[in-house]
């Protein structure tokens, strides 16, 4: 049995550690200038939490918005909690890292996407598109965030010289 290295897991795992990281810093200082964040998670993972009625809405997943008003923002190594905002009804959710499909700050034009395992273990197919939501200067609310072309980014453009 030849061994291999797992790259698509080791991406994964340094992808949710940055959103971790992120997060605690939002927790420590907040939201710095005009970031915000669209989160999308599967509303059916076994260790999310959300209110019934949440869930009865959105039983496969659900974009969150983390913009002007967010409360009792607490960070884990599994995921996070947070109370959000839903047509001025605030509702306490958990959010394994695990669950999420998208992480986007439109404010950057900086997206995350993970790839989905079907019941099969094989990956589900996905296009080439990015999520990128369009900002809302509303408070807190549920979208279907719109779908954008990929963009290929050069590492060297982020470089200091």
């Amino acid at each position: 049995m030849s061994r291999t290295i797992d790259y698509g897991n080791l991406m994964h795992d340094a992808m949710r550690s940055l959103i971790r990281n992120v997060l605690l810093d939002i927790a420590a200082n907040g939201l710095p200038g005009a970031h915000h964040f669209f989160i999308t998670f599967d509303t059916s993972h076994p260790d999310a939490e959300l209110a019934d009625w949440l869930s009865d809405r959105y039983p496969d997943e659900m974009t969150v918005v983390m913009q002007h008003w967010y409360d009792g923002l607490e960070v884990t190594d599994d995921g996070f909690s947070i109370t959000l905002n839903f047509g001025d009804a605030p509702e306490p959710l958990y959010i394994p890292y695990d669950a999420i499909r998208t992480f986007v700050d439109p404010s950057v034009e900086f997206g995350l996407r993970f790839e989905q395992q079907g019941e099969d273990g094989q990956k589900d197919e996905e296009s080439a598109e990015d999520t990128l939501p369009q900002t809302e200067e509303s408070e807190l609310e549920v979208q279907e965030p719109p779908a954008k072309d990929a963009e290929i980014v050069s590492l060297d453009s982020f470089r200091k010289s």
